[in-house]
C-alpha cells in the first residue's frame, strides 16, 4: 500500500499537480480537488497579486481520494498548503477535528459572512446539530467543539436541475423550457416521438437515490406542500406513501416511464451526464454542479436550457424553489506560516466581483451573493440556476432537511424500490407505495 501511494503521488506530480519550486518564496499555497475550479482560481490569484502584492500559487489534485491522501500524507510530513478547498460540512469539520484546519471564529467577522447567501452562512460552523452528529460512533468529525468554525463557504448548489438540449428541442418544435410538470411530460413525449432513440431522459439511476431525491421528492413537495411531503415518511398510513397522496405522487412520477434513455438504470451519474453531452438524450436531471461537467464534455452553457424541476400547476407549491447547499468550502491550514496573507486571500475570494468572475470561469455557483444584475455578469444559463433558489421557506424543497425521516433512513434503498417501478416496470405505483411504506416502517421499528 505504501508503494502504491508513493507511485500514485509521483504520477500526480508528473502530471503537473504536485508541488515544485516555481512559486516565489513566501507565496500563499492553495490546493483544490476541483480541476474545473483551477483556471478561475489562478485568474483570481493573478488579480489578487496585482491589488495586494501577495502571490498565491494554486494547484489541483484529483480525483477526490487522491486529494485526501495528499492532505493526510502532507499533514504527517508538515508541508500542508496554507489554504484548501474541501467538501462542505463534513470533510472541512473532519479536518478541524484532526487539527489540520484552523479555528476561524475570531477571524471571520459579520461583514465577511454577510457577503454569503444567508442559507449557507452557517456552513463550516459546528452547530449543536453538527456537534451531536460528531458524537456518533465512527464519525469523522469526532473531537470538534461546539461553536467552532473551521471553514467558510465557497461554492453552492443543489439537486433537481433539469437540462435540455436546445437544438434537439428546437428540432422537435419546442422553443422554450417547460414551466409545469404536465408541460415537462408533454415535452418529453414530443422529443421522444421525434427521435425515440436519442430523444429521451437521462439520469444516473445506477446510483438509485438520484431518482427519488432529484426527481420524485421535488415533485412530491410541489404536489403536496411541505407538510404533505414530510408526512410521506411518517407512520400514519392515512398520509404516508401508502396513502392516496403517496400513490398520486408515484403515478405522476410514473408518467416519465416511456421516455427514459435506453439503459439509463445501468449508468452512473457521470456516465449519464456524458450520454447527454454526446446527444444520446434530449433531457438530463442533475444538479447545478452538472453544468461544469457538461462543459468539460463539449457542451457550452448556451447549448442548454437549465431550470429547476417544474412543479404541479394544481398543487399547493406550483412553482417550487430548490434549497441551495454548501458544496465546497475554504479552510485555513492550522500550520500555515503566513496565516494573515492566507486569510486575506480567502476573504478576497468572497468579494462579489471576484466571485462573479470565478463563477463564469468555473461554470459554477459561488456562495457569495452576486446582486440583481447577475445575468449580465455570469450569463443566462448560470443565472437561471441561481433563479432556482428564489422562493419562500414554505415554497422551497430543501434536500438537506432530513429531521422528518425515520432514524437510520437510507435513500438508496428507497431509490431502488422506485427504480423497480420506473424505468424497470417491475411494480405498479400502488405496489411501490406499499414497499416504500414497509421500508419506512422497518426504520421506525428499529429506532424503537
Amino acid at each position: 500500500m505504501a508503494v502504491a501511494t508513493t507511485l500514485s503521488l509521483s504520477a500526480l506530480t508528473a502530471c503537473g499537480g504536485g508541488s515544485d519550486d516555481s512559486g516565489s518564496p513566501g507565496a500563499v499555497e492553495m490546493w483544490t480537488f476541483k480541476q474545473s475550479h483551477l483556471a478561475g482560481l489562478q485568474t483570481a490569484a493573478a488579480d489578487f497579486e496585482k491589488s495586494s502584492g501577495i502571490k498565491v500559487k494554486v494547484e489541483a489534485y484529483t480525483p477526490d481520494d487522491a486529494f485526501v491522501t495528499k492532505i493526510q500524507s502532507s499533514a504527517k510530513t508538515g508541508d500542508l498548503p496554507d489554504v484548501m478547498e474541501t467538501h462542505s460540512d463534513g470533510e472541512d469539520l473532519g479536518f478541524g477535528a484532526s487539527g489540520i484546519a484552523a479555528e476561524l471564529t475570531k477571524v471571520v467577522n459579520d461583514a465577511w459572512l454577510a457577503r454569503y447567501s444567508a442559507t449557507v452562512r452557517e456552513s463550516g460552523y459546528v452547530t449543536a446539530a453538527k456537534f451531536k452528529e460528531s458524537q456518533d460512533e465512527g464519525s469523522k468529525m469526532h473531537g470538534v467543539k461546539q461553536g467552532a468554525r473551521h471553514s467558510v463557504p465557497f461554492t453552492i448548489g443543489t439537486f433537481g436541475i433539469v437540462y435540455a438540449n436546445k437544438k434537439m428541442l428546437s428540432d422537435a418544435g419546442i422553443t422554450k423550457p417547460p414551466g409545469t410538470w404536465a408541460e415537462f411530460v408533454e415535452a418529453l413525449k414530443t422529443t421522444h416521438a421525434k427521435d425515440n432513440k436519442n430523444g429521451g431522459l437521462s439520469l444516473g439511476l445506477k446510483v438509485p437515490d438520484t431518482g427519488i431525491t432529484w426527481l420524485a421528492q421535488p415533485l412530491a413537495y410541489s404536489m403536496l406542500g411541505r407538510s404533505g411531503y414530510e408526512a410521506l415518511f411518517g407512520k400514519d398510513k392515512a398520509t404516508n406513501w401508502s396513502s392516496p397522496n403517496g400513490v398520486k405522487v408515484l403515478q405522476a412520477y410514473d408518467q416519465v416511464t416511456p421516455y427514459w434513455m435506453p439503459g439509463t438504470q445501468t449508468l452512473g451519474i457521470d456516465e449519464a451526464d456524458q450520454a447527454f453531452a454526446q446527444g444520446k438524450a434530449a433531457w438530463l436531471v442533475g444538479g447545478t454542479f452538472t453544468l461544469a461537467f457538461l462543459e468539460q464534455n463539449g457542451m457550452k452553457p448556451d447549448d442548454v436550457y437549465a431550470f429547476g424541476m417544474p412543479g404541479d400547476a394544481s398543487g399547493p407549491v406550483p412553482d417550487p424553489a430548490l434549497g441551495p447547499l454548501a458544496l465546497t468550502s475554504l479552510v485555513l491550514s492550522a500550520t500555515s506560516e503566513q496565516p494573515e496573507n492566507a486569510k486575506k486571500w480567502m476573504e478576497y475570494l468572497a468579494q462579489p466581483e471576484v466571485a462573479a468572475k470565478f463563477s463564469k470561469a468555473a461554470t459554477d455557483l459561488p456562495a457569495t451573493e452576486l446582486g440583481s444584475e447577475v445575468s449580465s455578469i455570469v450569463g443566462p444559463t448560470l443565472a437561471s440556476l441561481l433563479d432556482s433558489f428564489k422562493g419562500t421557506p414554505e415554497d422551497t424543497y430543501d434536500p438537506s432537511r432530513r429531521e422528518f425521516f425515520p432514524p437510520g433512513y437510507q435513500q438508496d434503498k428507497a431509490g431502488s424500490i422506485l427504480v423497480d417501478m420506473t424505468p424497470l416496470k417491475k411494480a405498479t405505483p400502488e405496489q411501490t407505495a406499499q414497499k416504500l411504506t414497509e421500508l419506512n416502517d422497518s426504520f421506525w421499528a428499529t429506532s424503537q
